[in-house]
């Protein structure tokens, strides 16, 4: 089979397209044959190691023993199981968060890992594009707690959290103010956004708003100005914290009526099953900007660094 190959952390061009063996299934392992998978800023940070220390060293530990093979979602059909398998059979259209390895044509993973099946509503590219960024919006709203009128900004509102964050918000009753740039103002309001602010052209602080829940999908806000905006009993979601800000997070938690959020989100069946019920019940849907090959994996790389993509970058894997 035919995969994309991390052998070197450092610029995009490192990956390559390489012939390796087909996995063979577990006892409880399916063989899935991956039609569409994603490139994610995750992604980008791990094969250019633009990670903390730790995790930097483990990286460079780990990438001395074995082959690293990128990709952390997709979609596909089960086309072998492992003798013991009972949740899927072959023929089963099917979604998973993978962790690594989905960009390849064929993968093996655990029947009980986060798989469902596809929504019937939903193509393969579709499909792929809501697991990552869904899940990770899911987990950090869900807790929130976000209550009916509270008003939620949401910081990176066109990314591929944002763009779920945006929906889950809504879902949950929330009035929600988009932080994006001026290209992606009408996605934004699209997608239900109460209002959109246009960060290039207006500083979301100095417009005298409070919020009850601000929520930083990318990192690159300002902890103390985010803090200061938030009601008494406001919550502080950071999907990409630093170090320094989850110390200062845990401490004031503790201290204050505020909450400071940064935990990492599980990917697990519950929430995949929940993103499949409201896209089925039309009350969610993917977000893709661009879409690449198998072989051009590297521009998609090259793309998504620069930082600027609308929702999901999607790979389509041929056969």
């Amino acid at each position: 089979m035919k995969a994309v190959i991390c052998r070197k952390f450092g610029k995009a061009s490192q990956l390559t397209l390489t012939d390796i063996t087909t996995p063979v299934p577990s006892d409880k392992q399916l063989l899935i044959k991956v039609m569409a998978t994603t490139v994610t800023a995750g992604d980008c940070e791990i094969r250019s190691l633009r990670l903390g220390f730790v995790i930097n060293l483990f990286l460079r530990i780990f990438a001395k023993c074995t082959t690293l093979i990128l990709g952390m979602e997709l979609s596909g059909e089960v086309i072998a199981v492992g003798k013991k398998v009972t949740l899927f059979k072959v023929g089963d259209k099917i979604m998973a968060v993978s962790g690594f390895k989905a960009n390849a044509q064929f993968i093996c993973l655990p029947e009980n890992g986060p798989i469902v099946l596809k929504p019937t509503n939903m193509n393969e590219q579709e499909a792929a594009a809501i697991l990552v960024g869904g899940v990770n919006a899911l987990h950090f709203l869900r807790k929130a707690e976000i209550k009916p009128n509270e008003k939620v900004l949401i910081y990176g509102a066109s990314g591929s959290i944002g763009t779920a964050a945006i929906q889950l918000a809504k879902y949950y009753g929330g009035n929600v103010t988009g932080v994006c740039s001026t290209s992606n103002l009408s996605l934004v309001k699209s997608l239900g956004a109460d209002n959109v602010i246009d960060y290039s052209q207006e500083d979301y602080a100095k417009k005298g708003e409070d919020y009850d829940v601000i929520f930083d999908t990318l990192g690159k806000s300002k902890f103390k100005t985010n803090m200061n905006l938030l009601s008494k009993n406001g919550r502080y979601l950071l999907a990409a914290p630093k170090y320094s800000e989850m110390i200062k997070g845990y401490w004031l938690t503790r201290r204050t009526t505020k909450k400071v959020i940064t935990s990492f989100a599980d990917h697990t069946v519950e929430k995949l099953s929940f993103l499949k019920k409201l896209v089925e019940e039309k009350k969610f849907i993917a977000v893709i900007d661009r879409t690449y090959s198998l072989e051009n994996i590297v521009d998609a790389h090259i793309y998504v660094e620069k930082g600027h993509k609308k929702g999901n970058v999607v790979i389509t894997i041929s056969h």
